[in-house]
């Protein structure tokens, strides 16, 4: 089996009334169906629907990194400023390395949709060969922050946060991993690039 072969990325929801059964949990579905349309790579995906609970989330973080050995974690819900919003914390709390560009970068894609981006407190970090991403709650947020902003055109004007995350896992020892350029390109350095499906 390759290693490609071998990518698990854990996908996290964080939502007291979804977990509760209160509605249905969108932040799953929408993030699978983003990562299927837009990496080349095969990858396996370990999912976890869970309430807004500091303890609970930095066990699931834990579990999906050391134990479930998910590369990639991405995270929904729980980034604002309301008391219950914790998720930034827990992510800190579990972490060995701090990102802060995803962050920043987050922010700023969302501020060409609505002025309140600024109080989003996403968060990256990495936790020994994997990283953790804290994306925002709603489904349009998350592909836009993702894919980044477009022209009317088609061209790409601010640049989405997946472009980097390729290269980034390179850099920790994780599974190469390959995007749909027409979804989302990733960017590595010449010195880094493989063969297309090698």
């Amino acid at each position: 089996m390759s290693t490609e072969a071998s990518l698990k990325i854990g996908l996290v929801s964080i939502s007291d009334r979804a977990s509760g059964g209160v509605y249905q949990d969108q932040g799953i579905p929408a993030l699978q169906a983003w990562l299927t349309g837009a990496l080349r790579t095969p990858f396996q995906v370990v999912t976890r629907l869970i309430p807004d609970e500091q303890p609970v989330i930095e066990r699931a973080l834990i579990e999906l990194v050391d134990e479930a050995g998910c590369s990639l974690v991405l995270t929904t819900g729980g980034t604002g400023p309301a008391l219950r919003d914790v998720t930034p914390e827990a992510t800190r709390a579990v972490a060995h390395k701090e990102m802060p560009g995803f962050g920043e970068q987050m922010r700023q894609i969302s501020l060409n949709f609505v002025p309140t981006a600024i109080l989003s407190r996403q968060v990256a970090v990495i936790r020994g060969q994997a990283l953790i991403i804290n994306l925002p709650g709603q489904p349009k947020s998350i592909r836009e922050t993702l894919e980044g902003v477009r022209d009317a055109d088609g061209s790409q004007r601010v640049p989405g946060i997946f472009a980097a995350v390729p290269y980034c896992l390179d850099l920790i020892g994780a599974p190469y991993l390959e995007t749909d350029e027409s979804v989302c390109k990733a960017f590595r350095p010449k010195s880094a690039q493989r063969p297309a499906g090698r």
